[in-house]
């Protein structure tokens, strides 16, 4: 909560997030254009400007509550060419996710080519920025690949599927979409003995990822 962290987190929080939505709906707006679908260039979605991209109450939900929702980018399968059609939205729905596990992965390059020394006199706020930016991407990635409608897993699933099981994947759609919603109301739940869902789902897989990026280094980014 807002109300629990310093300045110092509140800004660093802000920062990574922002980058974070506004990589993942360019990306998903650039693979989809390379698709086939004109909609995300018409709209002047084919830019890093996180002022196109970013809905700033989600961003803002993100911050105060630890969650919140991104953008939603133009792009439709029935606007791209029919051949391949399948696999085109494939690669335009995956690129959000997949953008998002880029940036942490670039980030935990560039700390362990740099190394210990260099990374351990950087300023605090510096290395919180890091660390978040490291920690908030790799949360989006394994968020957004919830089989769960309408987050970007479940048109993974979708399209990956042979056509007679998609039919019956699309079918379930509603019913995927109340499980989505239990689940976030879950994650505000802590029953005693129980792990809660968030943890288990999101927080306990990212500092697995991070830690194995990072090795030894983990320590230097408050994880």
């Amino acid at each position: 909560m807002l109300l629990d962290r310093t300045p110092e987190q509140i800004l660093a929080t802000l920062i990574a997030l922002g980058i974070g939505m506004t990589l993942h709906e360019y990306a998903h707006n650039y693979v989809g254009w390379r698709m086939g679908d004109p909609e995300p260039a018409r709209q002047g979605r084919l830019t890093l400007n996180p002022l196109v991209h970013i809905n700033w109450v989600g961003w803002l939900m993100f911050v105060l509550i630890g969650f919140g929702f991104l953008g939603a980018a133009p792009i439709s399968p029935y606007r791209m060419p029919r051949e391949n059609r399948r696999w085109r939205w494939l690669a335009a729905v995956a690129a959000g996710p997949v953008s998002n596990l880029l940036v942490a992965v670039l980030v935990m390059l560039v700390i362990r080519i740099l190394g210990m020394g260099f990374v351990g006199e950087l300023p605090d706020v510096v290395n919180l920025i890091l660390a978040y930016l490291m920690y908030f991407n790799v949360i989006l990635f394994i968020f957004n690949l919830l089989p769960l409608f309408p987050i970007d897993g479940w048109n993974i699933l979708y399209a990956l599927l042979p056509p007679n099981l998609a039919e019956q994947w699309h079918k379930h759609q509603s019913t995927t979409q109340l499980i989505f919603f239990g689940v976030l109301l879950l994650t505000f739940v802590q029953l005693p003995g129980i792990p809660n869902i968030g943890q288990v789902l999101f927080v306990d897989p990212a500092r697995s990822i991070l830690r194995a990026g990072l090795g030894n280094l983990l320590y230097l980014f408050y994880f």
